[in-house]
């Protein structure tokens, strides 16, 4: 069977070890959206060994503080469900309170008609803000 986070990246490739990737998701209505996809092809956080949920989970709070220093969101929403690609992967969306769904889930009902722009170069300001969280985890392991 087919799997699209095994098949492709799952967006623009932002960063990436042995374990997992952060990538920039083509979400037009939600620029910075981001997703943190485990490089193998497993179901579920308790199929990991927890080494591995550990580091996966310092990824996913790397990028939540990479959203908040590059973009200043209101708020971010991190979520991890799978049903329609039960590939573990996580999103952290930056949510501002004029976005078109706020205060619902992104998935949720569309509240109103609003577009944000990306902010300049947001791949280079999330590539440069990952990398500096992720420097930060690894100086205090």
């Amino acid at each position: 069977m087919s799997c699209p986070l095994c098949d492709a990246p799952g967006g623009s490739l932002l960063w990436q070890d042995d374990l997992c990737r952060v990538v920039l998701a083509d979400e037009p209505d939600y620029p910075g959206f981001l997703r943190v996809i485990l490089n193998a092809h497993v179901k579920e956080m308790t199929d990991l060994p927890a080494a591995d949920r550990q580091a996966l989970m310092r990824v996913v709070f790397a990028a939540e503080a990479a959203l908040r220093e590059a973009m200043a969101p209101d708020k971010v929403n991190l979520a991890s469900l799978g049903n329609v690609v039960p590939h573990l992967h996580w999103h952290a969306i930056p949510r501002f309170a004029d976005d078109p769904h706020f205060p619902n889930a992104v998935w949720g009902a569309r509240q109103r008609d609003t577009q944000r722009v990306a902010p300049p170069n947001l791949n280079a300001r999330l590539i440069d803000a990952l990398n500096r969280q992720l420097a930060r985890v690894r100086e205090t392991e």
